[in-house]
């Protein structure tokens, strides 16, 4: 495995900061094809984005669907003519992105675990890489730092679990400031964004790619590399 780029963004439902007032799909998919990443883990996504996300960055993806997803033809029709009355209410989905040629490789299983059902739906999900380790997404429970370690736990052993062994990534909006998880070392974060991993070592220091006004979260770019090779590839 050479160095490989793993992208974790929170999209904040599609919205920007200060309020655009409108859809932001072509905002987003511009800034997410124009950076380096060779994964991308995403967070509240709306839901039918995915797809015009995965074809503007040449990506193979994978969606799990997270809280209020209930009519959703009809929180599509709201949220993209009103994406800042309706807000999360407009729907939500973790999504993984893998780069097609890129040094991720191609994406050979995905896996799922559902965190909990209340108050909100939490899902980590996770795909396993020709090329490279597992990768997992997780957004962990808002509000309250028991339920967020909580998640934080079961998506861990959930990830273990699945890679039996190999090279891990776990990574996405966890919602406390200093995570930590059985069997994973913290690679980088900034705010509640953090990038955790097994079997895994930073190559370099996190970047913040320029963002302009999306989201209310900063996007973190990390480069990972197995512990034992010190070489880049």
């Amino acid at each position: 495995m050479c160095v490989m780029r793993l992208l974790t963004w929170n999209l904040f439902h599609g919205r920007a900061r200060p309020a655009a007032g409108r859809p932001l799909l072509v905002e987003f998919a511009e800034a997410i094809a124009g950076w380096k990443w060779d994964v991308a883990l995403l967070q509240e996504v709306p839901p039918w984005w995915p797809r015009p996300l995965a074809e503007r960055c040449d990506a193979e993806q994978r969606t799990a669907l997270t809280s209020r997803n209930a009519l959703p033809a009809v929180r599509r029709f709201i949220a993209r003519r009103a994406p800042d009355v309706i807000k999360s209410n407009g729907g939500g989905a973790n999504v993984i992105l893998v780069r097609r040629g890129g040094a991720a490789g191609r994406i050979s299983e995905h896996r799922s675990v559902l965190l909990r059902r209340w108050p909100e739906r939490r899902v980590c999900h996770a795909v396993a890489l020709g090329d490279g380790p597992w990768c997992a997404n997780l957004h962990a429970q808002v509000r309250s730092p028991e339920r967020a370690a909580a998640d934080i736990a079961r998506a861990a052993a959930a990830t273990l679990g699945w890679a039996r062994g190999a090279p891990a990534l776990l990574a996405g909006d966890f919602n406390v400031r200093a995570p930590a998880a059985a069997g994973f070392e913290r690679l980088g974060g900034h705010g509640v964004d953090h990038v955790l991993g097994h079997r895994l070592r930073a190559a370099g220091a996190v970047v913040l790619p320029d963002r302009g006004t999306l989201s209310d979260h900063a996007a973190l770019i990390v480069e990972v590399l197995p512990q034992e090779d010190r070489g880049y590839g």
